[in-house]
């Protein structure tokens, strides 16, 4: 009789690990859309990191498919939407500051301070 439980190096199992930073760019890229609204500029920096987070993992991932998770995969891609996302509510926020800022200061600067009595400007 013939040992049939023998095992070639082409059936072992391969061990899958997860991509090093597909969490940390999800948490980031939540952070991004949830701080996007503090003067648009935390929610930037999140959003920014994380992307760059993600693209490094994603040039692993792509050269090497079999050794990550498909878990940290998916992940990886939602912490991209998420970053790419705030990114986006980040930067309309803080635009949408900046002209009101740019507004508030023509205002202040156009305001007939000559027609208020007992002012000495």
């Amino acid at each position: 009789m013939e040992n049939t439980n023998v095992t070639t190096p082409q059936q072992s199992e391969v061990t899958q690990v997860p991509l090093p930073n597909a969490t940390t760019a999800l948490v980031l890229g939540i952070l991004s859309i949830v701080l996007c609204w503090c003067h648009g500029i935390f929610g930037l920096i999140l959003a920014i990191i994380a992307l760059v987070l993600a693209n490094k993992d994603l040039v692993l991932y792509n050269e090497n498919p079999q050794k990550y998770t498909p878990g940290s995969y998916n992940n990886l891609k939602t912490g991209r939407t998420t970053a790419i996302i705030g990114l986006v509510l980040a930067a309309i926020f803080l635009l949408m500051v900046i002209i009101g800022l740019v507004f508030m200061g023509f205002n202040y600067a156009l305001f007939p301070w000559e027609m208020i009595e007992g002012c000495d400007y």
